[in-house]
């Protein structure tokens, strides 16, 4: 069976406020989530473009916004598909102040609504704990470069 949630936690050595800029302004995104760019219209129901140049165009649909303690958004497992329900997974970025800085928390589920087989489910989710442990990194060195 495939576990429905990935859930990585991070220390960044900048405050809470810088770190919500870094993961809601699609300058920021475009640069250490993706790298050929993003879009994000930052309102519940605003569409969401995250672009790399070896994956491909993935569009998704912001879901929560709380500034600078919640940011949430449905991401489409595949290129160039609309995001819609049985083909995305949500991806929950909680922020909170912590000595020395600011704790992130991501949290990314849904895999176990998939409309794909269970290796399809599988492969999704195992690529996305390889991505976390690749992303959560870099959100952290640009955010403390851009921070000093």
């Amino acid at each position: 069976m495939v576990p429905d949630r990935i859930e990585r936690e991070i220390m960044i050595a900048a405050p809470v406020e810088r770190v919500w800029e870094v993961v809601t302004r699609a300058e920021h995104l475009g640069a250490w989530f993706g790298d050929a760019g993003a879009e994000i219209d930052l309102r519940p129901g605003g569409a969401m473009v995250l672009r790399w140049k070896q994956y491909g165009v993935y569009r998704c649909v912001v879901d929560e916004v709380d500034p600078p303690r919640l940011f949430s958004f449905r991401g489409a497992v595949t290129a160039d598909t609309d995001t819609r329900d049985g083909n995305s997974t949500r991806v929950e970025f909680t922020l909170e102040p912590a000595e020395g800085g600011t704790r992130l928390r991501v949290v990314e589920s849904g895999f176990d609504t998939l409309d794909v087989s269970p290796d399809e489910r599988r492969k999704f989710h195992d690529g996305n704990v390889e991505g976390w442990a690749v992303k959560l990194p870099e959100l952290r060195d640009y955010t403390e470069r851009a921070a000093t």
